[in-house]
């Protein structure tokens, strides 16, 4: 995992916390998470934004194998957010939330729906290994959209059951409903599927 150091506090934070803020004409700064959520609510005058710094916790999925989340809060003018994410070799991967709000809100009150969203969804399984490869269990599949780095040319990578899913393999799965129909549904992060 790479640490870099905060311009403004100095500290070593992981790269996934660190954000590249400023313009063109004042130049660039790497700021850790909470240096960028006070930057932000300085210039945006919301003096009383409780910049909280949130401690990894593990919940397990349905079939009882454990998942450690970490959070990161971002404060981004009239919005707040606040994600849940798995590590993937010192980066966000696997399962990925949001939950996003109003930042006069009480951020735990926030985190509290953000945990019963991300217990909701470890709830269910929407994929499994069977005799014909990965297959898709009860006829809906829900997930996340990223991009196959692997790949030769641009290509989509889906994340379902924290699981990383090439297009290809997921091109295998949806054979096994050959000739059905299907509705396809794109949703923000911060929305419940």
């Amino acid at each position: 995992m790479q640490q870099i150091h905060c311009a403004e506090c100095n500290e070593i934070s992981p790269s996934y916390d660190i954000i590249h803020y400023g313009s063109t004409d004042n130049g660039y700064r790497q700021l850790c998470t909470r240096c960028y959520n006070a930057e932000v609510a300085k210039r945006c005058g919301l003096d009383d934004f409780e910049n909280i710094r949130l401690e990894p916790i593990g919940i397990n999925d349905g079939t009882g194998q454990k998942h450690e989340f970490h959070f990161r809060t971002r404060l981004m003018g009239h919005i707040v957010s606040i994600e849940a994410f798995e590590l993937q070799n010192g980066s966000p991967g696997g399962y990925l939330f949001q939950q996003v709000a109003d930042p006069e809100e009480d951020l735990f009150t926030l985190l509290g729906r953000l945990i019963q969203k991300m217990r909701r969804a470890l709830a269910v399984k929407h994929v499994e290994d069977g005799q014909l490869g990965l297959q898709i269990i009860d006829k809906t599949v829900r997930g996340r959209i990223e991009s196959d780095l692997n790949a030769d040319i641009r290509m989509p990578l889906v994340v379902v059951d924290g699981r990383e899913i090439s297009w290809e393999e997921f091109g295998e799965m949806l054979m096994t409903f050959e000739g059905w129909q299907f509705r396809l549904h794109i949703a923000d992060p911060s929305e419940e599927v």
